[in-house]
């Protein structure tokens, strides 16, 4: 048995520029009620426009037909049609015509394929409280039942000035009554329509430019600070999310000092890089730095933050790797765990610089339960630089030849960049760029890369 087709949400014609098929009698398909306007006059030459496909009405070519327009009149005149001329679209076709007595019965024929309303400001407003002597109150009650299609105001020839305060309250424009002809008409529901559309499209621009602004702002206060009052250590990071765009990613770090004098440091990354993962990475990384701060450390900590994965995770094949270090107070010393994370970068002067031991790495956080994460002690030396990093920095392809940098690459890149000088934030930036232009192109995942630099 097929499956069934899921219902679309319905657009405004005003917004959207789609009316539902025509019946077979002519009417809407949506509305039988509908006013049927006497077949069009000749179109005005001076009116002729190019069509949505660029070509002219009444010229060749493959374009489609463009959708007629519908107007829903409202004024209180039981013969409708008779203060309204024939409107007529820009390819001289009639403009479908329904009419309203009163606001309750417009609410009914108010339907999607409504492209323009056009209101009798003489039309007795609804008793709501509030109102009082306000003139313009059935106006605001149209503009509240019909927030997305285009309004036209009609007035009386000695109440151009209620017409002008329709506009500022609202309407696309007004028409007084004894001036109204056919092309009058037709030209203002036309410019009314591409009037509310063009104002729909930047209102909607304005709210996506408000929306990217908070989530720039939310996103940049998720970012870490580092808590290193009092120590002597220099911190450096960079970072760069895989998603267009964002400001941040499934991938994580943090750093921070403990009263006995230890510096804490991690980076880990969240399998996969849209918004649910960078979601996770944050809560990850806070409950880190609140776990470390309470006093855990090592197999415990990691234990203790697999549990938090495993609850917040929105599916079980979601995981995490990590890298965290923790230097003693003097700075000589290190403890390594590793869940299934690559090994941090080692740096001193007179050596090149090498990967620290890799043998005892764990399994990925979420993926064992009841794993186990061993303690490797480092031994720094006085002076030195740690860099731990994301595998979004090892994973970029070399130029055209489709193999990927790896660890060995990396390691190689790092040692001639600090053979020419560079150190620090520099560092950091140069390689990041490197990478990314080794790559020909921006990367797919997301790379974070802190270092750490102990001077004496």
């Amino acid at each position: 048995m097929p499956a069934p087709v899921p219902r679309q949400r319905a657009i405004p014609a005003a917004e959207g520029g789609q009316a539902p098929a025509a019946t077979p009698n002519g009417g809407s398909a949506q509305d039988s009620s509908e006013t049927r306007t006497p077949a069009p006059r000749a179109a005005d030459p001076s009116e002729h426009t190019t069509d949505r496909a660029g070509t002219a009405p009444g010229g060749s070519g493959t374009a489609a037909t463009p959708t007629a327009l519908t107007l829903l009149l409202i004024e209180d005149d039981p013969g409708g049609s008779s203060i309204v001329p024939e409107p007529v679209d820009q390819s001289g076709r009639p403009i479908r015509v329904r009419t309203a007595r009163n606001l309750t019965e417009a609410e009914r024929l108010l339907t999607d394929d409504v492209h323009c309303i056009l209101l009798d400001l003489a039309l007795p407003a609804p008793g709501r409280a509030g109102d009082g002597g306000d003139e313009l109150a059935v106006l605001k009650h149209v503009l509240e039942l019909a927030p997305r299609h285009a309004v036209l105001a009609l007035t009386g020839a000695d109440d151009a000035e209620r017409g002008a305060e329709a506009v500022r309250v609202g309407a696309q424009d007004y028409l007084v009554r004894d001036e109204l002809d056919g092309r009058l008409l037709s030209r203002a529901i036309r410019y009314a329509v591409e009037r509310k559309r063009s104002d729909s499209a930047e209102r909607r621009l304005a709210e996506g430019r408000v929306r990217a602004q908070e989530n720039r702002r939310l996103e940049r206060g998720l970012l870490p600070t580092p808590l290193l009052d009092g120590s002597p250590l220099r911190f450096a990071a960079r970072y760069r999310p895989g998603r267009s765009r964002a400001l941040l990613g499934g991938d994580f770090y943090d750093v921070v000092r403990t009263p006995d004098g230890t510096v804490h440091a991690m980076i880990g990354d969240v399998c996969g890089h849209g918004p649910d993962e960078a979601a996770l990475g944050v809560e990850l990384r806070i409950a880190w730095r609140a776990l470390t701060l309470a006093g855990l450390c090592g197999d415990q900590l990691l234990g203790t933050l697999q549990e938090v994965l495993e609850h917040e995770r929105s599916d079980d094949e979601i995981f995490a790797t990590l890298c965290a270090v923790d230097i003693a107070p003097d700075g000589r010393r290190a403890g390594l765990c590793l869940a299934g994370h690559p090994s941090p970068l080692l740096v001193r002067p007179g050596l090149p610089a090498r990967l620290l031991p890799y043998d005892n790495n764990g399994p990925a956080l979420g993926l064992l339960p009841g794993a186990r994460w061993p303690r490797t002690q480092v031994e720094l030396g006085g002076e030195w630089s740690l860099m731990l990093y994301t595998d979004g920095l090892i994973e970029g392809r070399v130029g055209d030849t489709g193999e990927r940098l790896g660890q060995d690459g990396m390691v190689e890149m790092i040692r001639r960049q600090l053979s020419e000088g560079l150190r620090g934030e520099e560092l950091l930036r140069t390689a990041v760029n490197e990478v990314r232009d080794l790559n020909g192109g921006e990367l797919t995942d997301d790379v974070a890369v802190l270092l750490l630099d102990r001077a004496v």
